[in-house]
């Protein structure tokens, strides 16, 4: 994913802002699984999956969007800010969507109930905390890499 992007960006810098979005995904999930005293088994570890590929679509999008107005002329900070502001709804809905849609998977009952509390209590702790805290925190990220990756060029 990582090579993925600073192909696209044509930068290596600018990929690593997505890829500190997903350890508060992680952390997130880690909590939601102790706080329910849930096991770290092989469907919470897909359910990090797929909260990886989540989190890293979201900052992507806020990170893509300032890459284009840092092209049409923004400063760094102005392009981060009006990125951040651009999609956050589209993120928000996305997100609680998903985060709506596992929520059967933390109050399922009957046979492989077990697999399913675990797998969605990862997914829906992980995904509330990636929203809130990377949407926030991507901006900054992309800020002082762009503004690192113009100082080195």
């Amino acid at each position: 994913m990582f090579l993925i992007l600073a192909a696209l960006y044509e930068r290596w810098s600018l990929p690593v802002a997505v890829v500190l979005a997903v350890p508060y995904a992680f952390l997130g999930a880690m909590a939601a699984l102790w706080v329910r005293n849930s096991p770290n088994d092989i469907y919470f570890q897909i359910g990090l999956l797929v909260l990886i590929g989540l989190t890293a679509k979201n900052a992507i999008l806020i990170e893509e969007f300032a890459a284009q107005k840092m092209e049409e002329g923004m400063s760094a900070f102005d392009a981060a800010v009006e990125a951040a502001a651009l999609r956050l709804r589209p993120i928000l809905m996305t997100s609680a969507a998903f985060v709506l849609g596992v929520v059967p998977l933390l109050l399922a009952t009957g046979a492989g109930a077990s697999a399913r509390h675990s797998m969605g209590t990862g997914v829906f702790g992980g995904m509330l905390t990636a929203t809130f805290i990377s949407t926030i925190f991507v901006p900054v990220f992309f800020t002082w890499f762009a503004k690192r990756s113009k100082r080195n060029r």
